[in-house]
């Protein structure tokens, strides 16, 4: 079977596949396939469809498959040689909102090639996250063409976008037809442009929604001011109570750990974060560590009376929604339990406290070590003329991670994918860098070569 391996031939037929790839990634990407959008439903059928057709057209077996009313999923499978491992290749065809189509330099789902900063993007809504995740794989089947060197299941969701909430329920409904040696999940990015990745840990998130009051009604601000607190003013001191001196989370009993030895230059750090030039970072360790293995707590929300039109009267009650992202090895069990506890053990003034939990989902570490993480290395490794993949880490959150490793405890999880720092996943000009796009098809390409090598699991 080595004779797959041949990376100057892989390299010749990716090139010969890649114009009709990039055609297809155009016609995907002017499905406007937004899950978050009811309206739009039907746009995320018929780019179910048209992925399902896509992969019929490579000669697997297809099926749209959807559960508890979920979005529609695509499951494809093609057999390779007897006894060599089955690959399952992840991506989702829902994209984000396209949000104000002003903010955009080309109207969001027409795919249009300008340059960029780092080289040739091809900017529109899911041009990267994630419908080049699925041409990815859709390249890698089509360079094989009938000589694949592993069994392939491809896998497709259509709601990750909105959380995933009927992936559990497909993956128990579809367990056997889903079953493989190693996942490949094309979901997250590389370090940067020229430098691959491997995604090897990825934070938890926890979001709450809290309250505090302090009256049963609201009153006067002189006749009561001094006397009793109001709730703005209650729920502030609470907010404040969260993050010590230094800007760390002052949640006990969250878990922290080290991260990678990576160096997050300060520049491209401004120039990423969109910070203001006179604001300070927060928090201690290095950039990495506060960004990917310690917790982070942030204020997303706030329900209190408008400035305009404010009158003089103590506002009875507050809520403001917290999202805490966790560290992975933290549980989101136990980061309910200590947020509720501080919340309680701060609160001022005999106020009463409410605390709803609107959502929540496990962080990830993955144990990357093992044959299949070796050939994903030493396919990244080649792709990218001798970069060496990184691993790295995400601060967000790819919950439905954890649900695969829970469903597939003795699959290798390798989640790799398309993005650079540049990206702008779910912001306006969303663009795919074009030449890293055929590294990342290049690079799954002799992935699943190595792993034929490789072999099958022993254990």
């Amino acid at each position: 079977m080595s004779h797959h391996a041949d990376t100057t031939d892989l390299r010749a037929r990716v090139a010969d596949v890649l114009p009709g790839l990039r055609s297809d990634l155009e016609d995907l990407v002017r499905i406007e396939s937004v899950s978050a959008d009811p309206a739009r439903a039907d746009e995320v059928r018929r780019s179910a469809e048209a992925v399902r057709a896509l992969l019929a057209a490579e000669g697997m077996d297809t099926e749209v498959v959807s559960i508890d009313g979920g979005a529609p999923a695509v499951i494809g499978h093609k057999a390779g040689p007897e006894g060599a491992p089955t690959v399952l290749l992840y991506a989702h065809h829902d994209v984000q909102p396209e949000n104000d189509h002003a903010d955009w330099d080309s109207p969001p789902f027409e795919p249009t090639e300008r340059d960029s900063p780092s080289g040739r993007r091809l900017f529109a809504r899911g041009a990267a996250d994630d419908k080049a995740g699925i041409v990815a794989h859709l390249g890698a089947l089509r360079v094989f063409g009938d000589d694949l060197p592993v069994s392939v299941t491809v896998f497709v969701e259509g709601e990750e976008e909105v959380g995933s909430e009927s992936l559990p329920a497909l993956l128990a409904a579809h367990q056997e037809r889903l079953r493989a040696d190693v996942i490949v999940i094309a979901d997250s990015g590389n370090w940067d442009v020229g430098v691959p990745a491997l995604t090897t840990s990825l934070r938890g998130l926890v979001r709450a929604d809290v309250e505090v009051r302090t009256l049963t009604h609201a009153v006067h601000s002189g006749m009561w001011g001094g006397l009793v607190p109001d709730a703005l003013m209650t729920l502030s001191r609470l907010i404040s109570t969260l993050h010590d001196d230094a800007g760390d989370v002052a949640v006990a009993g969250l878990h922290a750990g080290p991260a990678a030895d990576v160096d997050y230059p300060e520049e491209r750090l401004r120039a990423e974060s969109g910070a203001a030039a006179g604001t300070r970072w927060i928090g201690s360790g290095s950039a990495v560590e506060r960004l990917w293995t310690k917790p982070s707590l942030s204020i997303v929300g706030l329900d209190a009376p408008k400035v305009e039109g404010a009158s003089n009267t103590l506002v009875p009650a507050a809520r403001a929604r917290i999202s805490l992202r966790i560290a992975p090895g933290d549980t989101t069990e136990n980061a309910v339990a200590r947020l509720s506890e501080h919340l309680e053990q701060h609160v001022a003034w005999g106020a009463e406290l409410s605390v709803r939990i609107t959502d929540t989902g496990e962080a990830t570490q993955i144990d990357a070590t093992g044959p299949a993480y070796d050939a994903a290395r030493a396919a990244f490794a080649e792709a990218w003329d001798g970069t060496e993949p990184i691993d790295m880490g995400v601060g967000g959150s790819i919950p439905f991670i954890a649900e695969f490793l829970e469903a597939f405890p003795r699959a290798s999880v390798l989640v790799t994918g398309v993005e650079d720092p540049d990206t702008r996943a779910h912001g306006a000009n969303e663009g795919l860098h074009l030449a890293e796009f055929e590294r990342v098809v290049l690079a799954e390409t002799l992935l699943l070569a190595r792993l034929a090598e490789a072999g099958r699991p022993t254990s």
